[in-house]
């Protein structure tokens, strides 16, 4: 078994601007092939960063519906190779039954969730409503944002990563994941959660995200009993018509100083609006 990368390298470039043809060291974030393997067989290969791969199993197996509950994933073997890294899972066998139902066989890009999916009853599944929640105050959600940046280590180093944090209720980060893929640091951020806190990893508190909500992270979200999604940049109309129907808060735009809320639990479209 080979030791999975770094998830940052070092690289020598040239500096154009500033002092002629200056040539200096950067740090660029890694992105590798990373499969997801079910009871032997491939289901998946994702695009993402080389770290918290455990934590990155849990969180796709359940986002995506391949698991119920975090117990019925009963091993993971990770293993390194020169042409990315195998995530081999031993699953409950009613959930491997269901998967290969399913018929999918997906082949991830950073940048897009659904790259193989067969049909369009694929795509925006039915969700389990989440339990409604308040917003969380105008404060809280500032004073996230505002500590955001100091749990992205490999963002402040690369400038090429995503983060997902979970945030309490008085906006202080209690958990945060980064990857090169939006969709990957939120799957890690709630693989993290269960398997440290359990069922009661994401009670009180928000999720903030510093990518744009699209409807993947709101399914995602929800999927994990998340009741308020919080993202630095834009919600998609997709994004919002579900985080209506299954409750969630949804707020957009969190900026300094401002934030745009564009669902709220369980209120009607007219209410919302």
């Amino acid at each position: 078994m080979a030791d999975s990368p770094p998830p940052l390298s070092e690289v020598w470039v040239n500096v154009c601007g500033g002092i002629e043809g200056a040539r200096s060291h950067d740090m660029v974030a890694e992105e590798v092939p990373v499969a997801m393997i079910y009871n032997g067989v491939s289901h998946a290969v994702m695009m993402a960063s080389p770290c918290d791969l455990r934590d990155f199993a849990l969180g796709f197996s359940l986002s995506e519906g391949i698991l119920q509950r975090p117990d019925q994933l009963f091993s993971i073997g990770i293993t390194a190779g020169e042409d990315g890294i195998e995530v081999d899972m031993h699953i409950a066998g009613d959930c491997y039954a269901r998967l290969r139902e399913q018929r999918r066989n997906m082949a991830g890009r950073t940048g897009c969730g659904l790259c193989g999916t067969e049909s369009l009853a694929c795509v925006v599944r039915a969700l389990e409503p989440v339990t409604e929640k308040p917003l969380p105050s105008d404060e809280a959600v500032q004073a996230a944002l505002k500590n955001l940046k100091s749990h992205q280590p490999l963002q402040s180093q690369t400038g090429a990563t995503h983060g997902a944090a979970w945030c309490d209720a008085q906006g202080r980060i209690v958990l945060a994941r980064e990857d090169v893929g939006r969709h990957n640091a939120l799957d890690k951020l709630i693989g993290a959660g269960l398997r440290e806190h359990g069922e009661q990893a994401f009670r009180d508190g928000f999720a903030l995200i510093s990518s744009r909500a699209s409807f993947e992270m709101v399914q995602k979200g929800a999927s994990a009993g998340i009741a308020t999604l919080v993202a630095v940049s834009a919600p998609t109309a997709l994004a919002i018509r579900e985080a209506r129907k299954s409750g969630m808060n949804l707020i957009g735009f969190a900026r300094p100083g401002r934030h745009v809320i564009y669902a709220r639990g369980n209120c009607t479209a007219q209410e919302n609006a």
